[in-house]
């Protein structure tokens, strides 16, 4: 474990997305066996600008595949390829990986 000592529940999700770092999302994305490439960081970006905008995080997987769709188009929005990047329940992993609070709609 690094020297980040974000607070952090019992599910690994920051206590405040104000404490998130470039730095701890590699992290967090560790204890997932995720190494992030640039297709990750798009993704992550993308979530976080979701959050600034709506002060929430995306509520579901589906609403977070369409979100993805509306910005970056069918190729990158669509469940396969997000499963493909964050393993589990792409919206939760994500989210998690990006310092935002836990979807309240994921299991």
């Amino acid at each position: 474990m690094s020297d980040n000592s974000a607070a952090r529940n019992s599910e690994g999700f920051l206590e405040s997305a104000d404490d998130w770092t470039p730095e701890l999302a590699i992290e967090i994305a560790a204890e997932s066996n995720i190494l992030l490439s640039d297709n990750h960081w798009e993704i992550i970006a993308l979530l976080r600008e979701f959050y600034n905008e709506h002060q929430v995080s995306p509520p579901s997987n589906r609403l977070f595949v369409k979100a993805v769709n509306m910005r970056l188009g069918e190729q990158k929005g669509n469940s396969i390829y997000l499963m493909q990047l964050f393993s589990g329940t792409p919206a939760k992993t994500a989210c998690r990986i990006a310092g935002l609070p836990r979807p309240t709609n994921c299991l």
